[in-house]
């Protein structure tokens, strides 16, 4: 047997480090690769390959270099030269953002002498900026398999056609409206894959893709597809999922190859009944899914279903046999399909301010809605009841998923979720959306099985045969994040299972090696395996009590019980409690407070908590109404922990309000929720006409069950979780001091009424807006400008004594000032009021007066 050729060392020098490349001696790289992009400084070693050893680079065949190298532009100058170049992939996607999210790649266009690689078969340009495809890519004549997913492209030219030998495309994950008509020129295309665009259209020419065998077109914005997909008689597998799709053809059952068809999560009112007796048909999730009659059927016995359409304010409906459709004034819609109620029933719902000691959210949860309640609880419908509900959506979709989250009574638990935030129930109780890590499931049998994460498909968990007796469910999740700056790692791994009991064999588990580590520059006694319990509290390094193997890419190791993994860089040698810390960050957020007062009325105090890449597009907003300092300095906060702002130094609030605690504010702050109150303020003391210098200061309340330390280690003493503080300045009162009126009393004890302080109050804080209101009181022109003499307090006291018997006089003011635009008064009187039915309640039961129940509510129970 002739003996192979030592590979030799080459030197390469870049920069001011000497990097080390091994090449066979000959004429070419060993096996014609050349693999860079696993490489931080790939492009680098690329061009000084190219001008040392041009000789050898030019042969070779197969080149891989990282779009995220700063020197890819200098490199792409080079390539055309590589004429035997048959792979070539400039894919992003090798680093990560602050989120862990993966970063595009800097490539927005490739040379024209690129097509003159007349060899080549293979492109990838995935994870880039590309906005147009290149024109130069439409001069390869050998091009099969081209990749251009994770882009920017709107369109695709007119002349794509020409790539008559291409069998697969990917453009996933781009802004595709349009495709050309020369699609249809790609004959010998098999695999099409256009998923998550924004297609609304499909040409008549897809049908000529005769050889195409999966066709992938979900999460696009379709509302129809054209007849001519029925000649793709070599089609397999066709995916139509998350579009907007009212009809589909029926000549699709007649497709020869089809082993899958789905149509999931579209708005399908009706399914050709063709295409239902199919096996391996996917249907759910559209709202009727129900056979389609036949021409022959009494159109008259096809029924449409009542819509019902409430304003804001209305807090009940009436479902009858035969079904409804339901749309809020909040954007939360309703299906009830015919017979789901067999009596008319009355349904109560409401929108509640989520409160942390009852909404419990799991660690790297985001809240993204307020809490809806429906009544009655309990009752089963006959059928499955539709439910939408509209979010904010999250700022981490690529790791995170959104799912609606229930509440029954004693503990939460997630629906399956439908494409936007739609679920099914058979019984009413509380729901919000949240976002949570992007979930895998699978049922693990005897035999065994793979499952792998879609956030990352690189991770895998491997289970053998005879890992278990009795099948059970196994669920993972995926945490992304970015290395410290003295260490990297892996994704955070987190493994669950429906069963107490460990398997019977050991579960391989395979991750990503950290970013910059490979098998070739790997240090064994710098790599770490932390293991956690449910909570992250406590990390232990299990390095010593698996067996780890390694390939170029990727460690691999066995367990045999679920929790959360993590594999560490790092020459820390005791990394077990800075892995606790650098858990705990990841569930910060950076925030911001802001204090503003109305310029027309600095009495009026906007307070705010907004994520720190928040800040300056809310300044912007209200900086025409509002003046203030500058934020507070960034600060640290978990997603659901309370907070609380209490004014100091002469200015006081009313503590009476029902968000007020101990003199303080009540917050909760959500990521995706305003955090926001408008008050009003005052300053007990006498200012003798000086203005009052005082502030506001931002405390944290109750928090989760841990909190890092450096991030509740602030100002000492009692006030030691204090976040920060902000000046709040109060001009001279003005006229409305002094004044004089005798005891006032608007509305009663029961249905809520406003005392002559709370009068006070709101005149105060009418400012310019004072003629506007008296307008909306019914008051004259006259009165405002003459008998008033434009005194606010004296216009609104003047009006309230005549009015004093009237049992509306309350509702008349609230109305009066959300016509004048003054909706942040009204809603404070509305909380007064609130406020005065609840300590009659309490009053009326103390002394047991309080009826057992009256007949609305036995009638609700009843029901």
């Amino acid at each position: 047997m002739q003996k192979m050729a030592e590979p030799l060392e080459l030197r390469i020098e870049c920069g001011e480090g000497t990097l080390g490349a091994r090449a066979l001696t000959g004429s070419c790289l060993a096996d014609n690769r050349l693999n860079l992009d696993v490489y931080p400084d790939g492009c680098c070693r690329f061009l000084q390959l190219f001008k040392e050893r041009q000789g050898e680079v030019v042969q070779v065949e197969f080149l891989r270099l990282s779009s995220n190298d700063c020197l890819l532009d200098s490199a792409l100058g080079s390539l055309p030269h590589l004429r035997h170049l048959k792979s070539l992939v400039l894919k992003g996607g090798h680093a990560r953002d602050e989120f862990g999210s993966y970063q595009h790649g800097f490539l927005t266009s490739l040379p024209p002498d690129l097509g003159n690689l007349r060899c080549l078969t293979h492109l990838d340009l995935s994870f880039n900026r590309l906005s147009i495809l290149p024109s130069c890519i439409l001069h390869l004549p050998s091009l099969r398999v081209l990749l251009v997913s994770h882009n920017s492209l709107v369109t695709l030219p007119e002349n794509f056609g020409r790539l008559s030998k291409m069998t697969f495309f990917s453009a996933m994950k781009n802004q595709l409206k349009e495709l050309p008509e020369s699609i249809g020129e790609l004959s010998m295309l098999q695999d099409l894959d256009l998923s998550e665009n924004a297609l609304e259209l499909l040409p008549e020419e897809v049908g000529n893709l005769h050889n195409c065998t999966e066709l992938d077109l979900s999460g696009n914005r379709l509302l129809s597809i054209p007849d001519s997909l029925a000649n793709l008689k070599s089609l397999r597998r066709l995916h139509l999922h998350s579009n907007l799709l009212v009809t589909v053809p029926a000549s699709l059952a007649s497709l020869p190859n089809l082993s899958r068809l789905d149509l999931q999560n579209n708005c399908l009112r009706a399914i050709p009944a063709e295409i239902q007796a199919l096996p391996f048909v996917h249907v759910r999730g559209n709202p009727l899914g129900e056979t389609e009659p036949s021409p022959q059927a009494d159109k008259s016995s096809v029924r449409r279903l009542k819509r019902l359409f409430f304003a804001s304010g209305e807090g009940s409906f009436t479902v009858t046999s035969e079904g409804c459709r339901v749309v809020l004034a909040c954007g939360i819609h309703f299906y009830f399909p015919p017979g789901a109620a067999s009596d008319p029933l009355q349904i109560y719902f409401r929108s509640l301010t989520p409160d942390p000691q009852w909404v419990k959210l799991r660690h790297h949860d985001v809240l993204l809605s307020r809490v809806l309640e429906l009544q009655p609880h309990g009752v089963q419908f006959q059928q499955e009841v539709q439910i939408w509900m509209p979010y904010i959506s999250p700022q981490t979709p690529h790791q995170h998923e959104v799912v609606i989250r229930t509440f029954s009574g004693q503990s939460w638990s997630d629906l399956k979720t439908r494409c936007v935030a739609r679920c099914f129930v058979l019984h009413f109780s509380w729901f919000l959306v949240v976002s949570r890590l992007v979930q895998n499931e699978c049922k693990v049998p005897a035999e065994g099985t793979l499952l792998f994460s879609s956030v990352d498909p690189n991770i895998k968990v491997i289970f053998p045969p005879g890992v278990t007796k009795e099948p059970r469910s196994v669920k993972l999740q995926v945490c992304m994040l970015s290395g410290e700056l003295w260490c990297s790692s892996s994704p955070l791994l987190y493994l669950s299972q429906d069963s107490t009991v460990d398997f019977l064999k050991p579960v391989r588990i395979q991750l990503p090696l950290p970013p910059g580590v490979t098998g070739l520059n790997l240090d064994r006694s710098r790599l770490h395996i932390l293991h956690s319990d449910l909570e992250g509290q406590t990390w232990n390094d299990i390095t010593s009590e698996v067996v780890l193997e390694f390939t170029h890419l990727y460690a691999v190791f066995e367990v045999t019980h679920f929790s959360w993994y993590w594999l560490w860089y790092t020459t820390k040698t005791y990394i077990g409690g800075i892995a606790k810390k650098v858990y705990e960050r990841l569930r910060l957020y950076q925030v911001n407070f802001i204090a503003l007062q109305r310029k027309r009325d600095p009495e009026q105090v906007l307070l705010q908590c907004v994520p720190k890449h928040k800040v300056d597009p809310v300044l912007k907003k209200l900086q025409d109404r509002y003046r203030g300092p500058e934020p507070s300095d960034m600060v640290e906060m978990f997603e659901g922990e309370q907070f609380f702002a209490a004014f100091e130094r002469g200015i006081s609030i009313d503590m009476d309000r029902p968000d007020c605690v101990d003199g303080r504010l009540s917050f909760i702050f959500y990521s995706h929720l305003k955090n926001m109150k408008e008050i009003y303020v005052t300053s007990p003391v006498d200012r003798k006409g000086q203005a009052v210098k005082g502030q506001v200061s931002f405390y944290r309340g109750a928090v989760p069950d841990s909190i890092p330390e450096d991030a509740s280690r602030r100002r000492k003493g009692p006030d030691s979780l204090w976040l920060a503080t902000l000046p709040i300045k109060l001009p001279n009162l003005g006229p409305l001091n002094g004044f004089s009126f005798p005891p006032l009393n608007l509305g009663n004890a029961e249905t809520g009424y406003l005392t002559q302080a709370n009068l006070l109050s709101i005149a105060r804080r009418v400012g310019a807006d004072w003629q506007s209101i008296g307008l909306s009181l019914g008051l004259t022109y006259q009165q405002i400008e003459e008998d008033l003499n434009k005194q606010i307090l004296d216009m609104l006291f003047s009006w309230a004594q005549q009015n004093s018997e009237d049992p509306d006089c309350v509702s008349k003011l609230i109305a009066a000032m959300k016509e004048s635009g003054r909706q942040d008064i009204a809603d404070e009187i509305d909380a007064i009021i609130e406020l005065g039915r609840q300590k009659y309640s309490e009053s009326i039961r103390r002394v047991g007066l309080e009826q057992e129940s009256s007949t609305e509510d036995s009638a609700i129970a009843m029901t």
